[in-house]
């Protein structure tokens, strides 16, 4: 009898690195045995140059470390390993020298996925979990956003955009207190960005699924706030809210400052300067294409990486066939 096997996924995004190692059972169930995240903010202060900078560089290392040290207690367990990198690896003109290094002090190999494959990952992420017939799938990252269109439960439009939290926040100053000027400058420019995406009218007055940390930390906010007590919360995965109940978190988070952001019960000190960056695509395209209401999935690019290992039982060899 073919004893259990071991998938560790490493996506390396531009705010934070995660490692998921999943137990696969003989007939084909699953199971999540370890998960960990660790902030890194790789796409700090990247700047029009595209450049990786030294400290994040050095987080990075540092995180991607301690997965090597996790990965090597499942050694003995037939562990496949499969690492990502998306946006700001992508964007990065010293790529090659940082994944030279990543690979020299960490032995990982990480593939950089392009903007197309990340969406197209993000769709089977999604569809594989919640039910999408006609819609629009949105994944905020840290210096991308993630388009898809669903049609008939199939992607028809996997696009991406170089625009995420991280890049918004530092851009427009959305880190700390919030100026108005700066606010609305960051407004229009997104509103500008998605207006060139024609397609996406077809969408209008269907559904919009989130994810992407900041996203997600909008739902959690709420999820708290709507809990009778702390042992009758919502799961992020599926939950779905209205138009104004999102807006009126917004607004919340908009009065104070990052200290008083941070102090929010859903978002973690490590989101608290990029979060109202993160969100204004999601209220954009909620505004522009007059949808009253948005649900927030968990699985997206990670889970996608795993159905496709499970479908056709690869060993990833070539990340773009996937």
């Amino acid at each position: 009898m073919v004893k259990e096997k071991y998938l560790a996924i490493i996506d390396l995004g531009s705010n934070s690195v995660r490692l998921k190692i999943t137990k696969i059972q003989a007939d084909g169930s699953y199971e999540t045995a370890q998960y960990e995240k660790r902030y890194v903010r790789l796409a700090s202060n990247m700047g029009p140059e595209k450049m990786l900078k030294p400290a994040p560089i050095k987080r990075t290392l540092d995180a991607l470390t301690e997965f090597r040290a996790i990965c090597n207690q499942y050694k003995d367990k037939g562990l496949t390993v499969v690492a990502v990198a998306t946006a700001a690896v992508r964007q990065a003109q010293n790529q090659a020298q940082f994944l030279a290094d990543v690979r020299k002090q960490t032995g990982f190999d990480i593939h950089v996925i392009s903007g197309e494959r990340e969406a197209y990952l993000d769709y089977v992420g999604v569809s594989r979990t919640l039910p999408i017939d006609k819609g629009l799938i949105l994944d905020t990252g840290g210096a991308s956003m993630e388009l898809i269109s669903v049609n008939n439960g199939e992607a028809e439009e996997t696009v991406s955009i170089p625009m995420g939290s991280v890049l918004i926040s530092q851009r427009y100053h959305l880190e700390d207190k919030i100026d108005a000027a700066n606010l609305f400058d960051a407004i229009v420019r997104i509103d500008e960005v998605l207006s060139q995406q024609l397609w996406l009218s077809r969408l209008r007055q269907t559904k919009i699924i989130a994810l992407g940390g900041c996203n997600r930390a909008l739902a959690k906010v709420f999820r708290w706030q709507q809990a009778l007590n702390p042992d009758e919360v919502m799961p992020v995965h599926g939950l779905t809210m209205r138009s104004e109940e999102a807006f009126l978190i917004m607004h919340q988070l908009l009065e104070g400052d990052r200290q008083m952001r941070a102090g929010i019960r859903g978002i973690t000190k490590g989101r608290a300067d990029v979060v109202v960056g993160g969100l204004l695509p999601l209220f954009t395209l909620m505004r522009q294409l007059a949808i009253d209401e948005v649900s927030f999935s968990n699985s997206g690019l990670r889970e996608g990486l795993l159905f496709k290992y499970l479908d056709h039982q690869i060993d990833f060899g070539d990340i773009a066939s996937l």
